[in-house]
């Protein structure tokens, strides 16, 4: 019985995926439950029509992620903090603080995603990484100053 599966089924398949099951299976478990539909030739063509709109979703939130890869590389922040003796911070630059300076400029990254090489207790110039789609990670320069 050829079944397109309406949600992830462990052990079966993802989402989307024309499966080939069992007659007790589909019409018992997964058709009542609402997990699958019928593979039927209308069903089959709606879901070839789905994998295409979802492959141009795809694809345009690769290249909308490659902008803004574009634009982190191009980017640096500068981040002032309090210091102390032999220009010391107190304390550490966070992930957290990077986030709120790139808001500043309008780039939204969430903080998750943000990663540094080091720990930030002195003042210069680091590197953070930021994790986006797959293989792109951008790093953003990142000025540690003494504030004023």
């Amino acid at each position: 019985m050829k079944l397109i599966l309406k949600e992830d089924v462990e052990h079966l398949g993802p989402a989307g995926e024309l499966v080939d099951v069992k007659g007790g299976y589909g019409r018992n478990f997964l058709i009542p439950n609402g997990k699958a539909v019928m593979a039927t030739p209308g069903a089959i063509k709606e879901y070839e029509n789905l994998q295409k709109e979802a492959a141009l979703r795809a694809e345009l939130t690769v290249e909308k992620a490659k902008e803004l890869a574009q634009q982190l590389e191009a980017t640096s922040v500068t981040i002032p903090v309090t210091v102390g003796e032999d220009d010391k911070i107190h304390g550490t630059v966070t992930n957290i603080q990077i986030a709120e300076a790139l808001e500043e400029r309008e780039i939204l990254i969430d903080k998750r995603k943000i990663s540094l090489d080091q720990d930030i207790k002195v003042l210069g110039e680091y590197t953070a990484t930021v994790d986006l789609l797959g293989d792109l990670k951008p790093q953003v320069k990142v000025w540690v100053v003494k504030s004023e």
